[in-house]
């Protein structure tokens, strides 16, 4: 593998209402909405990492997402409620993967997994979710 000092700094969302998806997502992530610039929206940055939502001039179109973001929490069910209550929906259609899967208010999946060193790309391989939201190893 080469060593290149390229990193990701930015996740950018094309949102069909930036303002809206932007506080979503702060309340999700408890970061603030920190500025806008033109047809963009910014979260606080954290860890090096900024979320921005665009303004897109097209809706986004039906199907799955080829790019989704995971979201590490300590109790995957609890947060799966907050979630909903933000206004964002498990996607059952996803529940044979083990994996809990939500959508925003404008369909962008994304995942709820356990906190810790389990994941994967963790020490003991990938951990999903079963019926209750509990954490269990997944088989490889």
């Amino acid at each position: 593998m080469t060593k290149t000092s390229m990193q990701i700094k930015a996740v950018i969302v094309d949102a069909a209402d930036p303002e809206r998806l932007a506080g979503f997502w702060s309340e999700v992530l408890g970061r603030p909405v920190a500025g806008r610039t033109g047809p963009y929206v910014w979260l606080g940055r954290q860890d090096d990492l900024v979320v921005g939502f665009q303004q897109a001039g097209a809706p986004r179109q039906p199907g799955k997402n080829r790019v989704h973001v995971d979201i590490a929490a300590p109790d995957p069910a609890a947060e799966q409620r907050r979630i909903e209550a933000l206004g964002g929906r498990r996607l059952h259609e996803y529940d044979d993967g083990g994996f809990l899967v939500m959508a925003d208010p404008e369909g962008n999946e994304f995942c709820v997994i356990p906190d810790g060193p389990d994941g994967p790309d963790g020490p003991d391989g990938s951990v999903g979710l079963d019926d209750e939201g509990r954490a269990h190893r997944l088989d490889r």
